[in-house]
């Protein structure tokens, strides 16, 4: 199923009763890319009902979980089920989804080469270097016909999976924020579509980008995310459901140029993705 076709069954069925704080409630949520105004669209709305949203943006994907796990901040949303799950199976934590975001594809993008087919022998490709990313960019690169990886390489791929390189491509693992900013120094650059835009990359730059809509993107999902112990929360569950209101879902789409599609799928089938995918991972 298209997961439009389930980001408009939850526009028809999103209820907008009970979850308002009944007294003022702080709420600090770590994020990455605070300045984007669908996060105080969002903030307006909570502070109607007496939430109290402080967003604490970081530059390092590695620093927003940490942060959620140590207490410094009480949830975060930056982050989607692939890359949650490693963190939790690396740090044998247990931070949880309580509510999904967006889902956004994941493109090749060049400065220097109009067509796939212009790309030359030899020339070196950047892609992000968490696991998570660096998996899903090289399945990028397998749907675009540039490199073949080994059966069951799955979501978590490496470079040393890759059975088949016709064109002797160079593979370059750089932090997912730099991958943008590399574009001048090689053939091209596996990012993912938030950091894109962020970064202002025109879409006329890119080669090939998966579909983010394919049933297969589930892992893909952007969530919040909170302490185990806080999954039942009322309002952290109430700052969800303000998330998926229509003029927050508005300007999300207007913040990504509509490159995000927003997606409102229930806390319990988002955590028995991430367990699944945190039992095939301690597999490996």
């Amino acid at each position: 199923m298209k997961w439009q076709k389930l980001v408009l069954g939850a526009l028809l069925t999103l209820s907008l009763q009970a979850g308002a704080a009944q007294k003022p409630v702080d709420v600090t949520i770590g994020v990455a890319g605070s300045e984007d105004a669908y996060w105080k669209v969002l903030a307006q709305k909570a502070k109607a009902e007496n939430i109290n949203i402080k967003l604490i943006s970081f530059s390092d994907y590695a620093l927003p979980n940490k942060a959620l796990a140590s207490g410094d901040v009480d949830l975060n949303a930056f982050q989607h089920l692939a890359f949650l799950s490693q963190f939790n199976v690396n740090n044998q934590l247990t931070i949880v989804p309580i509510g999904a975001t967006q889902i956004v594809p994941m493109a090749l993008y060049s400065e220097k080469y109009r067509a796939l087919a212009d790309i030359p022998q030899g020339a070196q490709i950047a892609l992000p270097n968490d696991p998570s990313n660096q998996g899903r960019a090289l399945n990028v690169l397998q749907s675009s016909g540039l490199l073949t990886l080994k059966d069951g390489a799955g979501l978590h791929a490496t470079p040393d999976d890759i059975i088949e390189n016709p064109r002797k491509l160079k593979i370059l693992p750089v932090v997912a924020q730099q991958t943008p900013r590399v574009l001048a120094d090689v053939a091209a650059s596996v990012v993912n579509q938030g950091v894109a835009v962020d970064a202002g990359l025109p879409a006329d730059k890119i080669l090939f980008q998966d579909d983010p809509t394919a049933p297969s993107a589930l892992p893909y999902v952007n969530v919040f995310a909170a302490r185990e112990k806080d999954k039942d929360n009322p309002v952290y569950q109430r700052i969800v459901a303000l998330y998926h209101q229509p003029d927050v879902i508005a300007a999300v789409k207007e913040d990504t140029k509509g490159v995000a599609v927003v997606v409102n799928l229930p806390a319990k089938d988002l955590q028995d993705t991430l367990k699944q995918l945190e039992v095939d991972l301690r597999k490996q």
